[in-house]
């Protein structure tokens, strides 16, 4: 049976006032797709603590598979630690936790799509891995660019792109490999030139999405009206997990594109990246239907 196979972190945010929310962006995706109605196989690394065992069980009380899920007896579970300097927040993604070395699975999973993205790249160990699955599938590979300094490196990520089908960024990390006085379409039909990719996936905020192709083609959504936001957390995370069902169903682009934005509005309106609650899920999934 083939399945969406999601590579990357796991991980806690921690706040100031001592609160904890669960994400990383591959955990987001793969929860996403699950509330979505498909049953994809998360593949990541947790600690032998108390976090890794929260984690594992939020895993299997919504019903995403979590075998694939590794745990670490040395290193610690994935945390962001978050404080406030000057009133403004600062991220420390703190190094040497378990998801920096998640290893291949034992049971080689057949995917119908790979999403990876590039944070998890940062160190040799989940790099080597995510190498090797990306060179050993058969199936199209989307790749999420998350840019956070100072984890990344503009060469690698150019390199990564070399075997993918898919990349999706939003227009601050577009121009972090284009000239940005340029027009974004431009931007990005140069960013194809110079990978193996066939679609770029463009996030724009306020300004909607765009979708350009390596065939020439221009995609764009925006909303039809302003979105009411409690929390962009997670909103592109939300993106992604529609644009690879999208895939998978064989959705026209623009209805892809469509349906992507519609999902991350819904996103933005929650607290949190995703939602524990079916119903949540269930109302587009019974609406989507491509004409």
């Amino acid at each position: 049976m083939t399945r969406p196979v999601i590579f990357g972190e796991v991980l806690f945010d921690r706040f100031p006032d001592g609160s904890e929310v669960l994400g990383g962006a591959p955990f987001n995706v793969a929860w996403n797709l699950r509330g979505l109605g498909l049953d994809p196989l998360l593949v990541s690394r947790v600690g032998r603590d108390t976090l890794g065992d929260r984690i594992l069980a939020a895993m299997d009380g919504f019903g995403l598979d979590s075998s694939a899920i590794q745990v670490d007896d040395d290193r610690p579970t994935g945390t962001v630690e978050i404080s406030l300097v000057d009133g403004e927040p600062r991220f420390e993604i703190v190094d040497g936790r378990a998801w920096d070395r998640i290893e291949k699975p034992h049971h080689e999973p057949e995917a119908s799509v790979l999403y990876h993205g590039s944070l998890a790249l940062r160190n040799p160990g989940s790099r080597a891995t995510g190498e090797t699955l990306v060179r050993q599938t058969a199936a199209p590979v989307f790749f999420d660019v998350n840019l956070r300094d100072p984890w990344w490196d503009r060469e690698e990520v150019l390199q990564r792109m070399q075997s993918v089908r898919a990349v999706k960024l939003n227009h601050d990390e577009l121009a972090r490999f284009a000239d940005s006085s340029e027009d974004i379409e431009v931007q990005a039909r140069k960013l194809l030139d110079r990978t193996g990719a066939s679609t770029v996936f463009l996030t724009r905020g306020s300004e909607g999405a765009d979708a350009i192709t390596k065939e020439g083609i221009h995609c764009h959504t925006r909303p039809s009206a302003p979105v009411p936001v409690v929390d962009t957390v997670g909103a592109g995370d939300a993106f992604s997990s529609v644009l690879i069902l999208g895939i998978l169903e064989d959705w026209p682009l623009q209805f892809m594109l469509d349906r992507a934005r519609e999902f991350a509005e819904a996103v933005v309106g929650l607290r949190g990246a995703t939602s524990t609650d079916p119903a949540f899920y269930s109302r587009f999934r019974t609406t989507w239907s491509p004409a």
